[in-house]
């Protein structure tokens, strides 16, 4: 993990301030581009906006890294006095035309918090723009109320606007790997993600809080730390929840109370008719309470029941909790929707708060329900979560075969060969071994749409149906457009590793090379999102059509070397370096650095 950097972003000569970012820089590398190209020569600059903690200002900071520019902020205290974020810029008292005017000499202005600006400020800001002889970046946060020449820059089409997206599930376990120093099991991954919606000032809150109070605990066999239990209430969640612990309005606190250790179980009638109904309604009105299509009453935002039911005391706790027994019915029915999307062959997302939260409290999970969710995880291609899902049952169940045969699946699909590979897991097994043929003999045995995946689609003949018939058809006569279409179908359907197999194996089955080209970049891109899928239908994608160089520069930036460094080691310009990245990116359809790991751990294939 890198070593804490320190950035010095001087505000004023009164106010100047260093911000530590501990965590290293980590996704974010589509937005990173976009605003790098906005300061380039012939660009009038970018508006970058997104709700508090969504990591705009790390991002400004990376984007700028080494660049020279001025800086302004605005401030809550200094609103009212004219010019105030731009003090230290400008010469004494000056009107907004002397202010544009000495400011045009400034080749990039930073300008954060631009929703704090004063008035006149944000006008200087606005006019800047619209002479365009100073490339600006303009930080503003959304859901508070901006200035409206501020505003004006993007819906005035001045500048473009970069609105941040919550970071993507696989790029918040990274980082999360990179903060903890440790990797995470995919549900206390999904955990993190789920509380924190985006928000990755409270991400690292929970994971610092988490990780020293020692609540990381090790999972028997892997490398990997879980958390399971109570949400840790510090003082930064107490501050983001104090809208909900603070309710003043005689009633509110009590009916919050019920909801957060009623979750996330559907109230049914009964409970309902135990609220006030008046309350709820105020509730709802205030984005606090959120009622689905089926009539399910909850907390809006998920910290919410979480950070309620741990601060509560132990005897109001013991009066309102819903005890795990008491979730049969419920988790029963959620197995059933489970059952059903996978005979559907629809395996898309799906909404199952009572499995998640028991796991996430640590209280027993049936091991019928937890071999379900490892199946429902392992079809998705959500191989990590899979075995997550398949170690909670035999965390209750040691001896439960449903549950070790897709712990089994999971690791052999991982490319690992499982210690007990018995039953479904045996095909599975051969192939991570190495040994395709006995893979193939096995799967044909088994279940037919293995072989399949494992690329022998003979032996499936007449007896697969749907989407699945559709792709042995396709590769059995070695129709790359048609594997394409099947992929397209599969991952529309939920099926991530397996559309991206069938994209792989549309690779070597077109004869157009920029197809071919475009088939890889989507297999690579879907098999990143499946948590370290190894199968044999994957192997060879990534560095079959590098030149020697190619391969040796791609090996040093997947190192984590700079276009400096390797030019330094390999005596080459920065410009060569880079020229060469740029073909490799091509040729594996990689779209950024941060595919290369990934690519450079692909195995190599095996002979049949």
């Amino acid at each position: 993990m890198s070593k804490p950097t320190h950035v010095a972003v001087t505000i004023s000569p009164r106010d100047a301030k260093t911000l530590e970012t501990a965590w290293p820089f980590t996704g974010r590398a589509d937005e990173l581009e976009r605003v790098r190209r906005s300061l380039t020569a012939g660009r009038g600059g970018i508006v970058v906006t997104g709700p508090a903690g969504r990591g705009k200002s790390r991002l400004v900071t990376e984007a700028l890294r080494g660049t020279d520019r001025a800086v302004a902020a605005g401030t809550p205290e200094t609103r009212g006095i004219p010019f105030a974020a731009f003090a230290h810029l400008l010469p004494g008292t000056v009107t907004l035309h002397d202010a544009v005017r000495v400011l045009s000499g400034v080749r990039l202005l930073l300008v954060d918090d631009a929703h704090l600006l004063d008035d006149a400020s944000a006008a200087l800001v606005h006019q800047l723009a619209v002479h365009g002889r100073t490339r600006l970046l303009v930080v503003a946060a959304e859901g508070v109320p901006v200035p409206g020449a501020v505003s004006r820059l993007w819906s005035g089409e001045l500048l473009p606007r970069l609105a941040l997206e919550p970071l993507p599930r696989e790029e918040t376990a990274e980082l999360l790997t990179a903060g903890a120093g440790v990797a995470l099991d995919p549900l206390t991954t999904d955990r993190l993600h789920r509380l924190c919606r985006g928000d990755l000032r409270l991400l690292r809150e929970l994971l610092t809080a988490v990780r020293e109070r020692g609540l990381l605990e090790p999972v028997p066999d892997t490398d990997r730390r879980a958390w399971r239990g109570p949400v840790p209430v510090t003082a930064t969640v107490r501050e983001r929840t104090a809208h909900v612990l603070d309710r003043a309005l005689p009633g509110e606190r009590e009916t919050l109370e019920r909801l957060a250790f009623a979750e996330p179980l559907p109230l049914g009638p009964d409970d309902l008719d135990d609220l006030d109904t008046g309350i709820l309604e105020h509730l709802e009105t205030e984005g606090l309470v959120a009622v689905d299509d089926h009539g399910a009453t909850r907390l809006a935002h998920p910290l919410h029941g979480p950070v309620l039911r741990a601060a509560a005391g132990r005897l109001r706790a013991r009066r309102l909790s819903r005890t795990p027994d008491r979730c049969g019915p419920a988790l029963a029915a959620e197995e059933a929707l489970l059952a059903q999307r996978i005979e559907r062959a629809d395996v898309r997302a799906s909404r199952t708060p009572v499995g998640e939260w028991l796991a996430a409290e640590g209280e027993p999970l049936p091991a019928r329900y937890a071999a379900l969710r490892a199946r429902f995880a392992r079809l998705r291609g959500l191989l990590g979560e899979a075995a997550a899902w398949a170690r909670e049952g035999l965390r209750t169940s040691p001896g439960d075969a449903s549950c070790r045969d897709e712990l089994a699946l999971a690791a052999a699909q991982s490319g690992d060969v499982p210690s007990a590979h018995g039953g479904a897991a045996a095909a599975w097994a051969a192939a991570a071994r190495g040994d395709l043929d006995e893979a193939v003999r096995l799967a044909a045995a088994g279940d037919p749409y293995d072989a399949v995946r494992l690329g022998a689609p003979e032996r499936a003949a007449g007896r697969l149906t749907g989407v699945f018939a559709a792709h042995a058809d396709a590769l059995a006569r070695g129709d790359g457009p048609a594997l394409d279409e099947v992929a397209a179908q599969l991952e529309r359907r939920g099926f991530l590793l397996f559309a991206a197999e069938a994209h792989a194996q549309a690779v070597g089955a077109h004869r157009d090379p920029g197809v071919a080209r475009t088939a890889r970049t989507r297999a690579v891109a879907l098999a990143r999102r499946c948590e370290g899928a190894r199968t044999p239908a994957l192997s060879g994608l990534a560095l079959g059509e590098l030149t020697a160089r190619q391969r040796q520069i791609v090996t040093l930036a997947a190192a984590g070397l700079s276009n400096r460094q390797i030019a330094e080691r390999l005596t080459l310009s920065v410009r060569t370096v880079g020229n060469h990245l740029y073909g490799a990116y091509t040729r594996l359809g990689a779209g950024d650095r941060g595919a290369l790991p990934w690519l450079m751990e692909l195995p190599e294939p095996q002979p049949a």
